[in-house]
């Protein structure tokens, strides 16, 4: 069996994740691989002897087990909430608020900008703001103050319709990856960092750092949480300084291996991807609220989630266990 390296291997950097992971499969299950977009992993097929399955990478579905209702309803923070907490399972909670008067006819009052800022000041103008339909941890920051409420809902109104507000929460952040009722993996989630070099202050490392992201198509990471005299401290060679806020794994955010301490987190990702109707999904889930590992809030739940971490962390195993589930659920193992 090839190593998973082997067909990473001479890709461009575009190449999707996705047809990487299913070239992989294809050879470990017997089936024919076809990139059907001259080279870009972008469109590719699935064969078994019996049928050819169609699959795209970007904003396609990685995951065909999940039928596309419950997969788009997972896709909205907003609705993720409201079906969770029907089905008693605690959220950060929070509302949506759109950006553009377009489709304002279209939709319920106290939805709009104007309500945005009514709802932060019942927050005590302290928040935690990210798209209504965002990825990648793409403007998913802390906002305190109304001015800086009003410059941060004019940068994301360059990028999209909605933003959803929620209280401020903290605890341990877990990333809980289920096929089914199955527990696959279960990481902790850390915020990123920038590494001292002896040389530049920390300020000049965080711009360097948000160049990074911005080069990637995501958004900066804010500042405010670093003081302002803090910013200008140069750190030693070696040493590190984490950047508070969004923990994405794409926003260089780190993960480890490791489960929640408390069993409550696990039956609660459980609930949360049932109470959905997903058969693949990572849960997002703050544990260890105000010290009491039972005391769980889910942050949202991902219906296309990247496994990038496993390849990096040589978990081919599990890749393949991930493309076993899918090729059963098309019956395509049934032709094997």
């Amino acid at each position: 069996m090839r190593h998973l390296r082997e067909f990473r291997a001479g890709k461009p950097a575009f190449y999707p994740d996705q047809a990487v992971y299913a070239e992989y499969a294809c050879a470990a299950f017997g089936f024919g691989f076809r990139d059907i977009d001259g080279g870009t992993g972008l469109v590719f097929s699935v064969a078994s002897k019996a049928r050819s399955i169609h699959f795209g990478a970007g904003r396609c579905s990685w995951y065909p087990q999940n039928n596309s209702t419950a997969a788009t309803l997972a896709s909205d923070k907003y609705f993720t909430d409201r079906i969770l907490e029907d089905a008693g399972v605690a959220t950060l909670g929070g509302d949506y608020f759109f950006l553009h008067e377009r489709h304002r006819a279209h939709r319920p009052a106290g939805h709009e900008r104007e309500d945005a800022f009514a709802y932060f000041r019942r927050l005590d103008a302290a928040a935690f703001v990210k798209p209504l339909q965002g990825s990648r941890g793409d403007f998913a920051q802390v906002v305190r103050g109304e001015a800086a409420l009003e410059r941060y809902l004019l940068a994301v109104a360059k990028h999209h319709d909605a933003v959803m507000i929620q209280p401020i929460a903290t605890g341990h952040e877990y990333r809980i990856f289920l096929l089914d009722d199955e527990i696959l993996f279960s990481v902790g989630k850390y915020p990123p960092f920038v590494l001292g070099d002896g040389v530049r202050s920390i300020r000049d490392l965080l711009i360097a750092h948000n160049a990074d992201l911005q080069a990637r198509g995501l958004s900066p990471s804010s500042a405010t949480a670093i003081s302002e005299s803090a910013l200008d401290v140069v750190l030693p060679a070696g040493e590190r300084r984490d950047i508070p806020g969004r923990t994405n794994l794409s926003a260089g955010g780190r993960t480890v291996f490791e489960a929640p301490r408390s069993e409550v987190a696990l039956t609660a990702a459980r609930k949360a991807a049932r109470a959905l109707g997903l058969r693949v999904a990572a849960v997002d889930l703050f544990s260890d609220i105000g010290g009491d590992p039972a005391a769980i809030q889910i942050i949202e739940v991902n219906s296309n989630p990247s496994i990038r971490l496993l390849e990096e962390t040589d978990r081919g195993d599990l890749i393949l266990k991930i493309w076993r589930h899918t090729f059963s659920a098309l019956g395509l193992l049934d032709d094997v």
